[in-house]
Order: C-alpha cells, then sequence, then structure tokens
C-alpha cells in the first residue's frame, strides 16, 4: 500500500518552488492545499486551462435558443396578435429579452457546473485533513512512491515539517 508524504510551507515562494521541484522529479502531486489562490500554483502543477468557460458559452447559447423560440412561438404560434399591423415575429423586439436570459442561464449554468465539477454539494461535511490549512499553512501532497526521491526534493525548499501518512486521511 502506498500512501502519502505531505509537506507543508510557511510561505507561498516556497510551495510554488517545492512544486516545480517535485514535477521535475517525477514525482505525483495528488493535490496542493492553500488559505488562498497562489499566482502560478497551476503553471508550476501542470494543469491546463480551465473548461468552464465551454459550460459558460453552452448555457447562454441554451439561453439565447430558449428566448427566441419562446417569444416566437408565443407571438407567432400559439396566440398571434395583431397589433397595429405589426408582423408577429419581430426578432428585434425579442432581442433584450434573449440577451437576460443569457446572461442568467450562463451565470447560474457556470455556477452549478463549477459546484458539480468541484463535488460541492448541500450537506457535504467538509475535510479537514491538514491543520493551519485554511489560516496560514501551504500544505503540498506528493504520493509514496519513493520516499527517498520525495524527501530530497524538499531538503531546500524550507519545509516546516513533513509527514509520511498510509492513507491520505489518517496519520
Amino acid at each position: 500500500m502506498t500512501g502519502v508524504i505531505v509537506v507543508s510551507f510557511a510561505r507561498e515562494e516556497d510551495i510554488v518552488t517545492a512544486t516545480r521541484e517535485a514535477r521535475k522529479r517525477g514525482l505525483h502531486i495528488v493535490d496542493v492545499y492553500t488559505p488562498y489562490a497562489v499566482h502560478g500554483l497551476d503553471e508550476a502543477m501542470g494543469l491546463g486551462p480551465s473548461r468552464l468557460s465551454w459550460a459558460c458559452f453552452f448555457f447562454g447559447l441554451l439561453g439565447v435558443t430558449l428566448a427566441f423560440v419562446f417569444q416566437f412561438w408565443t407571438t407567432a404560434v400559439d396566440w398571434p396578435l395583431n397589433v397595429g399591423g405589426k408582423p408577429w415575429n419581430s426578432l428585434p423586439a425579442f432581442v433584450p429579452v434573449a440577451f437576460e436570459l443569457m446572461v442568467l442561464l450562463g451565470g447560474l449554468g457556470l455556477v452549478f457546473t463549477f459546484f458539480l465539477r468541484c463535488k460541492l454539494f448541500p450537506g457535504k461535511q467538509p475535510v479537514d485533513e491538514f491543520e493551519g490549512v485554511t489560516s496560514n499553512s501551504f500544505v503540498l501532497v506528493v504520493q509514496n512512491t519513493d520516499a527517498d526521491t520525495a524527501l530530497s526534493a524538499f531538503q531546500d525548499c524550507n519545509a516546516v515539517y513533513v509527514e509520511k501518512r498510509n492513507e491520505q486521511g489518517a496519520a
């Protein structure tokens, strides 16, 4: 059974350096926990760009489509009224509602996609695995495949403490 190695740092520069060093040595990074967003950490972890913009585009397009279809159906198909001789399917009149629905569904869809992707849902219990990570610690968790390589990678990175764990949640 392979466990994990938990390394804690006091400064954000140290965790970025340690993450780059871990990737350079071929260690598998399980996760990095920080009290706030650290600039350059995503690049150091080797993460690609987010695909949430595609979800926002999809939900915005869905909003525009639903708005135009619903307005056309209500004014030209279901209940056509002759108001001053104007056409039933006046597309320029549909634009404000379509824009508003695009913004509404794009925003709500993006939030729900983010929650779903991060596995955040109502009633989920928080996992407090590492002490102080929400206030002042920066924690790097790597898979313990080769302990000597992992420990030598963090020697010069100003680690506050290094701990080996059998499982990610158990000490």
